[in-house]
Formats: structure tokens, C-alpha cells, sequence
């Protein structure tokens, strides 16, 4: 395993994590100017964060500061009840490309979106979905990342919540691993899973794209807005870290927390800090 104990050179902040500071929104130019003060190099922004700012002015800062972009968040929600919602979804997916494509992100993250009360119907959507999606994600050049979500969130968010499904989906749809389809392993909703080992090894280094981690707490006390700082749960990051360098992985480790009452309270500078500090103890 590579060591991060000195320095956080393999460290991406996505950017939800320091989303608010003290309980109000950080701009995205903020949050990029603070990560570059700590010496980060990578970070994964949201949508809406650069779409707030500007994708030009965001573009441009990227390139300023050297910055890479360990992934970009998000795409997907690809089930709809209609022709006309599947049509929409299928055009802000274009756009999620293109912006990917435009701030040279080493993926975009794929929440493909809740199952509701028809899950088969759900999923037949999301498969069809990607499919269509690839044809411009590949003539760009911008590789796709299912994202697989903890069984919590299959109604709503994901209805991929496992890596062997996300790789089934993969190998169906992506058969010879062009290196256009992978997946994004974050800790956080694979931890539980007891194919997880197997599953890393089966993906590899074509389809392993993204890595994020943070922490389960116990309780939770949100099923979204309660995430853990690394080392403050029960995951054993550092463990399945290895198992996905094991596979090939050598990119960056990405922070993601969503923490309305803990982390988002506090002031930003002090998250990054820590983040940091936990990246070299616990990750």
C-alpha cells in the first residue's frame, strides 16, 4: 500500500464536505482557493456548486491553480415515468459530460436514481440509460462511474446498491473494459457488503474510477446528513483501501461527508485541516 502518513499528495476533498462553513454555503471558488492554500491537489465539485459560480470561472480556476479533478458529481437519475422524463434526464446527462469534459475530470459519478415502487422497471431504465448515455460519453472521451448507494437508499437515490451489481452492469454494457465504464467505491455505502473483497478484485484497475471514503457512524442519526470523519466509526478504511490498491487503483482518495449537524457547523479551514490530519491516520 502506498503511504499517506506524510503528506497528503493522494488527498481529494469533494467539495460537499466544506459545502457550508459555520452552517452557511461556501462558494466553490472558496473552497478551491482554501484546498490549494493546504497544498490539496484534487478535488471532486458538485454540479450545482460550479453551475452557482460559472463552469468558465470554475474552468479557469482549475487550470490557474493545476488543480485535477478526482471525479465530478453527478450524473444519473435516469428513471422517469414519462417519454418526456426519460428525454430530460438523458439531455442533463449530456450536460453532465460535457461539463466533466470541460474541467478535465477523471470521471463523472453516476447516482442512477431511485427504484420507487416498480425497482425492475427502475433498473431496466438505468441499464437502457447508460447505454444511450455512453454513445456521447465515449465520443468525448469522459469515462462513466456507476456509483453504487447502501440498500437505504434504494427507493430514492440508487437502485444499484451493490459493486457486483454495478459490475454486471458494466460488463454488460461495457464488455471489452474500454476503460469507458467503471465504477466509484465509496466506503461509506460498500463497507457492510460481503462480497466487497471479491467484488474489488473483479473490477481491477480498468473498472475501479473513483475511491471515496469518510466514516459510519453508530448511531446515525440521519440517513443522508449524518456521515462520519474518517476514524470516528466503524469502517475499516484503511482495509478495503488495500484491497483496492490490490486491484490496480493508484488514484485519489476522496473525502465525502454530509454532515448538517457536526462537520457543516464547523468552520471550513478547521474540516480541511482535519481531513488532512485523518487522511494520514486513517485512510
Amino acid at each position: 500500500m502506498r503511504d499517506f502518513s506524510q503528506d497528503p499528495h493522494w488527498l481529494s476533498i469533494n467539495t460537499a464536505t466544506i459545502r457550508k462553513s459555520e452552517g452557511k454555503e461556501l462558494p466553490l471558488p472558496d473552497i478551491i482557493e482554501a484546498c490549494v492554500g493546504r497544498g490539496i491537489r484534487a478535488i471532486s465539485p458538485w454540479r450545482d456548486q460550479v453551475a452557482a459560480a460559472g463552469l468558465a470561472t470554475i474552468s479557469k480556476l482549475v487550470k490557474a491553480h493545476g488543480l485535477e479533478l478526482s471525479g465530478y458529481c453527478r450524473g444519473g437519475m435516469f428513471p422517469a415515468g414519462t417519454p418526456e422524463g426519460l428525454q430530460a434526464a438523458h439531455d442533463d446527462n449530456r450536460r453532465a459530460v460535457d461539463e466533466a469534459r470541460e474541467l478535465n475530470a477523471r470521471c463523472l459519478v453516476l447516482v442512477v436514481g431511485g427504484g420507487g415502487k416498480d425497482i425492475a422497471l427502475a433498473r431496466t431504465q438505468v441499464r437502457d440509460g447508460i447505454a444511450k448515455l455512453l454513445e456521447h460519453s465515449r465520443s468525448v472521451g469522459m469515462p462513466l462511474a456507476i456509483e453504487p448507494l447502501h440498500p437505504m437508499y434504494a427507493a430514492d437515490r440508487a437502485c444499484v446498491n451493490t459493486m457486483e451489481h454495478a459490475l454486471d452492469l458494466c460488463d454488460e454494457l461495457d464488455p471489452s473494459k474500454s476503460g469507458a465504464l467503471g465504477v466509484a467505491c465509496d466506503v461509506y455505502h460498500v463497507w457492510w457488503d460481503p462480497k466487497l473483497q471479491a467484488q474489488i478484485a473483479r473490477a481491477g484497475r480498468e473498472r475501479l474510477l473513483a475511491f471515496h471514503v469518510c466514516d459510519w457512524l453508530v448511531p446515525t442519526t440521519d440517513l443522508l446528513l449524518d456521515r462520519g470523519m474518517m476514524g470516528d466509526g466503524v469502517i475499516e478504511i484503511r482495509r478495503i483501501r488495500g484491497w483496492v490498491e490490490d486491484a490496480g487503483f493508484a488514484g485519489y482518495s476522496e473525502v465525502e461527508i454530509f454532515s448538517e449537524n457536526n462537520w457543516w457547523r464547523r468552520e471550513h479551514g478547521d474540516v480541511l485541516d482535519t481531513c488532512i490530519q485523518r487522511h494520514h491516520t486513517f485512510v
